[in-house]
């Protein structure tokens, strides 16, 4: 049976500050803004999203900026890093930026046979570059790094939990994920074809606290699937299974549902299309505040109550 989810589609995190934040994903890892809008239900927050330069599934990265929002706390039911591939060849490169930008990491270190560095963003989410030779996708030549260290897009995301037998179950039977490594207490997926994009490290951890969600937390991870006809089948075998998805929520650039797996976290399904170019041209991406129908009435009000970002 094929498997109706491809891997990672988005994950979508808390923060305390938009320019910090866009000056941190932009600036520093060399993200493209690729989508400019509001929290649909706070319009007053900004969605400022990240990824690739065409904002392909499996390199988004997405914030709610909460202006003075304490921080949280990593620990169990929390995705707690996320993880960029980088090209092999591009690991000491990525040192000596960290080091040039003062953004403190640890490693390389070596997990399932690829170096990575550990480090956090301004709000202390847990942040990953995994250096790999597996993944094909383009590097974007930004004018700030060269494409050929650039980063290629989500490689994993690891899952803290203090139980991991029911989350396991709920990825390996309606999610469809196969278990495709252990190590040192890490339990790895795979989803669809696997490879970088595609993997979810459940993470062992039963001494550690329970995360507090604040700035730096990821307030919840989405998955890919093709299709709207794929993602209710998705719902209806999640349903089977005793979990209570949402309905399908309008997202504007995605179709979503939602539903919590049973170590607390937060989950989505979310359609590839219709894209992040539905109400931008692909090389306009990221460079107008871009608002729901719905909200357009209240552009102005809107306009004036949210900070000014410089990308």
């Amino acid at each position: 049976m094929n498997s109706l989810i491809n891997g990672i589609h988005h994950v979508t995190a808390l923060a305390s500050d938009a320019q910090r934040n866009v000056d941190f994903y932009v600036g520093i890892l060399g993200l493209r803004m690729v989508k400019k809008t509001i929290n649909f239900d706070a319009p007053d927050v900004y969605h400022l999203y990240y990824g690739d330069e065409v904002g392909s599934p499996g390199t988004i990265l997405t914030f709610f900026p909460y202006a003075g929002l304490v921080r949280g706390r990593k620990g169990i039911g929390q995705l707690t890093y996320t993880a960029f591939s980088i090209p092999t060849a591009s690991l000491s490169y990525w040192m000596d930026r960290l080091t040039e930008f003062n953004i403190p990491f640890s490693g390389p270190y070596r997990r399932f046979d690829e170096n990575y560095l550990r480090f956090e963003d301004y709000d202390g989410m847990g942040v990953e570059l995994v250096a790999t030779s597996a993944d094909s996708r383009p590097g974007w030549d930004n004018g700030k790094i060269p494409a050929e260290y650039a980063v290629r897009g989500f490689h994993t995301v690891s899952l803290n939990q203090r139980t991991v037998d029911r989350t396991v179950a709920l990825l390996t039977d309606p999610m469809q994920h196969t278990l495709v490594a252990e190590e040192n207490g890490i339990l790895r997926f795979q989803a669809g074809e696997g490879g970088p994009g595609n993997f979810v490290d459940v993470v062992h951890a039963p001494q550690d606290t329970r995360a507090l969600q604040g700035a730096g937390s990821v307030h919840h991870l989405a998955f890919s699937t093709d299709t709207d006809e794929s993602q209710l089948e998705i719902r209806e075998q999640l349903l089977s299974a005793g979990y209570q998805p949402t309905e399908v929520l309008d997202r504007q650039y995605f179709h979503s549902i939602y539903y919590r797996e049973p170590g607390g976290i937060l989950f989505e399904i979310a359609t590839n299309p219709p894209g992040f170019a539905v109400d931008e041209a692909p090389d306009a991406l990221g460079t107008a505040l871009k608002l729901p129908e719905w909200y357009e009435p209240r552009r102005a009000k809107i306009e004036a109550e949210l900070p000014e970002i410089k990308i």
